[in-house]
């Protein structure tokens, strides 16, 4: 009798505008074997957005319907307005399929996740700095400045929680995001292998090393900084 496939969890967190969806994007490109949770919203769709590829769109009462049923494995009130989650029928799926989850998702339902799967394989997208980051959100052109503020406050708090992940990918050139990026993914799956290495294998070892938490500490600091609201002398603290 086989042995029934345990998926890796992949959790992949990021403030608004650090180029996670297209990280995101060219990871499921480049990488087998790699399914995507689509998370589930009761905002309205935005721009070009359609349901079931960006997000499943549902009405409040039937997102509180589904929390009734604990088919979530993590959901959250987004700026106490809009509820956000990860049905658990994408794990299911992904154990089904023999292959791995992906799950794109903020730092409430990292949280969560990481409590019900200990085992998961967590990863927050930093921008270089505060002033890239709100270059980047003004260049879509999606939001008011009131709104671009309020993300700047939200991801001031969100990159607080840094210390919570596993690894930690700074988001400068993107083609270099992309190549760690694939490389963390791989690397777990090489180390859970628990075979020899080649030489080859072993270079992406070394490379997503190179982004683990303990590994990236100095370099977090000016970034952690620029993020320090007026008067705080002391900014985030890169523990």
């Amino acid at each position: 009798m086989s042995v029934p496939h345990k998926p890796l969890v992949y959790i992949i967190s990021a403030p608004s505008g650090s180029g996670k969806s297209t990280l995101v994007n060219e990871l499921l490109k480049t990488v087998s074997d790699l399914e995507f949770s689509i998370s589930y919203t009761t905002r309205a769709p935005r721009g070009s957005e359609t349901n079931g590829r960006q997000y499943y769109f549902i009405s409040r009462p039937e997102f509180e319907k589904m929390i009734h049923e604990d088919q979530f494995l993590e959901y959250a009130r987004v700026f106490e307005k809009d509820y956000y989650g990860t049905a658990r029928r994408f794990l299911h799926e992904a154990e089904r399929n023999g292959r791995d989850l992906l799950l794109d998702i903020d730092v409430q339902g990292a949280a969560q996740i990481q409590q019900k799967l200990p085992g998961a394989i967590s990863i927050f997208i930093l921008p270089p700095n505060r002033k890239t980051l709100e270059e980047r959100l003004r260049k879509r052109s999606e939001d008011c400045d009131e709104v671009i503020q309020r993300r700047l406050t939200a991801a001031t708090h969100e990159i607080e929680n840094y210390d919570r992940y596993n690894y930690i990918l700074i988001n400068d050139q993107l083609e270099d995001s992309i190549e760690l990026l694939r490389g963390v993914v791989r690397s777990e799956r090489l180390l859970r292998g628990g075979r020899p290495l080649s030489s080859d294998e072993d270079k992406i070892v070394k490379l997503a090393d190179c982004c683990r938490l303990a590994n990236v500490r100095e370099r977090l600091k000016p970034i952690l900084d620029s993020f320090r609201t007026p008067g705080d002398s002391g900014g985030i603290d890169p523990r």
